[in-house]
């Protein structure tokens, strides 16, 4: 039997290392950067626009150059340390709003737009990976190493002549990334969205724990509100075969090969994680008729119900991580009162990734320490 102590608590979380159980860890975790990040939608980025990203604490400055392509350097001028998000797009460069000096894609120092006195500096800050897909810009905030080897998720449905609708929502939410990726899987929470009634049911079939990825499959009714009864044919997709799964470091689900989304979490510090929901639906019928609702109005269509049901559901779960990032910050030394086992698989995935990670850090301190050289593999 569980006991709870409503008495004195500590003042604050422990560390990762001082953490001394499994919810406590994945609460603290930090995540693997040798992965493809979204970081930024494609439109938020016009040519000769600047914008600041971060990840985990560290500040990353994407720009646009006139010529429309994309790149992204570490935030800092050398000189005097100041960010380059705060100065200007020029061309092609970056350049400081403080002296000017400018820096091209690949972060080297280009322009120097005042009195040399007689000194070459050869200079070049730090660049990264970055790639457009879907509408996002993803980076590769790790070693660059191993940008080629791991992969940006491959969304056949959106490529090929006749892609399926789909839209992103995107959101900053002030809780820890595990907290969003337990939400956007535990069905048990229907309660909070009794209002827009996104799903009916939690009954977990099974959960398929691997070293990379924990796949769930649920019995549950999608889009379970009755106006969505309108749109869908509830015949052919009745929705007891919903697929929900965390392969690290993304989320995505799959519905009857109805409706399917992928979830990119961008984890900016402990408490603050930027979201992007990436929603697709093969066709919705025409209500009442037995008829689908032509492609050329399916992708307004999405839009529209994003924006006036799919956003406010949304801004539910952004409202119930917020308050369970705060009360974790109060209570985290109670017990673990957990009932839904993909909760603690999700943990667990999130938890051993970061020691993973972690143990490739100290093989590259003590490399460094003796003067050798880092495993490819580790962070640079």
């Amino acid at each position: 039997m569980v006991s709870f102590n409503y008495g004195a608590e500590q003042t604050s979380p422990p560390s990762f290392e001082e953490a001394k159980n499994l919810r406590q860890r994945a609460r603290v975790a930090g995540m693997d950067p040798n992965y493809w990040y979204a970081m930024a939608m494609s439109s938020e980025v016009k040519p000769g626009e600047v914008k600041e990203v971060k990840f985990w604490k560290r500040s990353f400055a994407i720009f646009r150059g006139q010529d429309g392509k994309i790149a992204c350097v570490e935030n800092r001028c050398a000189h005097r340390q100041l960010k380059l998000s705060d100065g200007n797009v020029d061309g092609c460069t970056l350049r400081c709003a403080y002296h000017g000096w400018a820096y091209d894609a690949e972060g080297k120092l280009v322009d120097m737009p005042h009195d040399d006195f007689g000194k070459t500096l050869h200079i070049q800050i730090e660049h990264f990976p970055v790639k457009e897909r879907y509408g996002l810009v993803f980076v590769f905030p790790g070693n660059p190493a191993c940008a080629e080897d791991r992969k940006i998720p491959e969304i056949p449905e959106l490529s090929g002549a006749k892609p399926w609708s789909h839209d992103v929502l995107d959101f900053t939410w002030q809780g820890h990334h595990s907290m969003i990726l337990d939400n956007v899987s535990d069905f048990t929470h229907g309660h909070l969205h009794r209002k827009w009634r996104p799903f009916e049911g939690d009954k977990l079939l099974s959960v398929d724990e691997g070293e990379e990825r924990v796949l769930l499959h649920y019995n549950a009714k999608i889009g379970a509100a009755r106006v969505m009864d309108l749109l869908i044919d509830r015949k052919a997709h009745a929705g007891d075969q919903h697929l929900s799964c965390y392969e690290y470091p993304y989320q995505w689900s799959n519905t009857e090969d109805f409706v399917k989304h992928f979830l990119f979490v961008l984890p900016m510090d402990e408490r603050t994680t930027r979201v992007f929901f990436l929603l697709y639906y093969r066709h919705f019928k025409v209500p009442f008729l037995p008829l689908q609702v032509p492609e050329r109005l399916m992708t307004p269509l999405v839009k529209l119900g994003h924006k006036w049901l799919v956003r406010p559901l949304f801004d539910e779960d952004g409202w119930a991580v917020q308050r369970e990032q705060e009360a974790f910050e109060r209570h985290f030394s109670q017990p673990i009162a957990e009932v839904n086992p993909m909760v603690m698989a999700y943990q667990r995935l999130t938890v051993r990734k970061w020691e993973q990670y972690l143990e490739t850090q100290k093989l590259v301190a003590v490399k460094r320490k003796r003067g050798g050289k880092a495993p490819e593999s580790a962070d640079a």
